[in-house]
């Protein structure tokens, strides 16, 4: 039967040179005539199979069906949520320190805060908590605003929540006026913000199914925020995860390790907001934030990882709540730390977290740590 935003097609024999390609601009182009034409788009639809099918697009139809998202006009239930936010920009043309005049951040960090569902009505609270705390007059929570008293305060107070916290901390040196060859075969808001998006979710769904399992005996879903910046916009955005899921199934993640978990993942389910709107966002900005201070000296002074090791007690591990590595999983470092060429007071928050050894996911190794 067929239903809005997921088209049922048939198979075919043979495979188009440009398969992946062609599946992603049909599925962009479906989706985009639903959205303005709605049940008029169908004719539409029905005529582009056809040119299709007479050009003998292959496998085209048999992996569009494993399309990610499928539009619905209802929120689906989910038992997670993740507020993701950054610091540092991700420009990658000029980059300090080695282009000290109109450069770029040396670092863009991302970072996640994951809670079950229930605490949703309490993110809220948590940052008033916090500014109280901090005698703020502002209504919302911002770490660059708070004097180095108030930032050990805000790191405190999160370090008791009932949350988890992620990083992918990159250190851009290497890729100094790096292109992507792949960057223009897929609509991404920001190919370099949207594949550190893409690490830093590996780790995020991953904690939620093995979460998930433990708590619910099944996987559930998790509800992505993300704040928003230039360029980011959800349909480019949820794009990327379909083209994601699509290469996924053929074998082709361009990274020889690690994959999303995409049974708790859902278009419905992504949501981009304002800092401002969302005291979720806020609690994420503080977490990249410190992660930021920690090992940045060009934008921000003298690093300062007293805050980034405040939030230690939330950081995950894996299993949770276990001894295991922080280091690579809820700390990830790219490039590896011997290859980032990092000053002593840089590499300092990652080794208190556990480098240079570091997590990969298990069955990615036949020993979890590794070098």
């Amino acid at each position: 039967m067929t239903r809005r935003g997921c088209y049922n097609l048939s198979r075919s024999t043979g495979d188009s040179p440009c398969l992946t390609t062609a599946l992603f601009l049909f599925g962009l182009l479906y989706r985009r005539w639903w959205l303005l034409l709605g049940d008029l788009a169908e004719p539409l639809i029905e005529t582009l199979l056809t040119v299709v099918r007479s050009n003998g697009a292959g496998r085209l139809f048999e992996l569009f069906n494993l399309s990610l998202f499928a539009m619905s006009e209802s929120t689906p239930p989910y038992s997670y949520v993740a507020y993701i936010d950054e610091a540092g920009d991700p420009g990658l043309q000029r980059i300090k320190p080695l282009d000290p005049e109109n450069g770029s951040s040396e670092w863009l960090i991302l970072s996640a805060i994951v809670i079950g569902e229930p605490n949703e009505r309490n993110v809220a609270p948590w940052r008033n908590t916090i500014l109280r705390e901090t005698k703020s007059q502002r209504k919302d929570l911002h770490f660059t605003h708070l004097k180095p008293w108030n930032k050990r305060i805000a790191c405190t107070e999160l370090a008791k929540l009932p949350a988890r916290y992620f990083v992918v901390c990159s250190n851009k040196k290497n890729m100094r006026g790096y292109k992507n060859p792949f960057a223009e075969t897929y609509p991404a808001p920001n190919w370099f913000y949207a594949w550190l998006s893409r690490l830093l979710l590996e780790r995020v769904t991953y904690f939620v199914r093995q979460k998930s399992l433990e708590q619910y005996r099944e996987i559930r879903k998790v509800c992505l925020e993300f704040s928003s910046r230039g360029g980011l916009d959800r349909f480019g955005l949820t794009s990327y995860f379909n083209w994601l899921k699509i290469r996924s199934a053929e074998g082709n993640n361009f990274l020889p390790l690690g994959n999303l978990v995409w049974e708790t993942m859902d278009e419905n389910l992504i949501f981009i907001f304002k800092n401002k709107q969302r005291a979720g966002l806020q609690l994420a900005d503080t977490v990249a934030s410190a992660f930021f201070k920690a090992c940045d000296y060009v934008d921000t002074g003298e690093c300062d990882p007293e805050f980034a090791k405040l939030l230690a007690p939330r950081m995950c591990h894996d299993p949770d709540g276990s001894p295991g590595p922080a280091s690579g999983y809820s700390v990830k470092l790219m490039p590896k730390i011997g290859d980032a060429k990092l000053l002593p007071v840089q590499a300092e928050i990652f080794t208190f977290y556990g480098y240079p050894k570091q997590w990969w996911a298990p069955g990615s190794f036949t020993n979890s740590l590794s070098s």
